[in-house]
């Protein structure tokens, strides 16, 4: 395990991965607080890491991105592969699809 790895370096990476999740998806700030039952202010914080994420929070996150929670997580070296990470993140959305509607026209 790293030894680098603290509160700080955690909220980091959630900051930069919500921003990065909420921008993939063309959503503002505002437009993710209304989805996710959160502030704007709320959101802007997480994302300048003035505040971290409580479970619940992060849980309400996924959910109005529609993505799995582990994505908030991803380590810096593999953000700075900004296209891996979108081919990823593209890849869970699209299985996410396919399942609804294989799901709703099918069973």
């Amino acid at each position: 395990m790293k030894e680098n790895i603290n509160e700080n370096y955690v909220r980091l990476l959630v900051s930069k991965n919500l921003k990065r999740l909420r921008s993939l998806q063309n959503i503002s700030q505002l437009g993710l607080a209304l989805s996710a039952g959160l502030t704007h202010n709320f959101i802007n914080d997480i994302e300048n890491c003035k505040k971290g994420v409580s479970v619940k929070t992060l849980a309400k996150l996924s959910v109005a991105l529609n993505v799995e929670p582990h994505q908030f997580f991803l380590p810096e070296d593999m953000s700075n592969n900004k296209m891996l990470a979108y081919v990823n993140d593209f890849n869970d959305s699209l299985q996410k699809v396919v399942k609804e509607l294989t799901e709703q026209y099918l069973y």
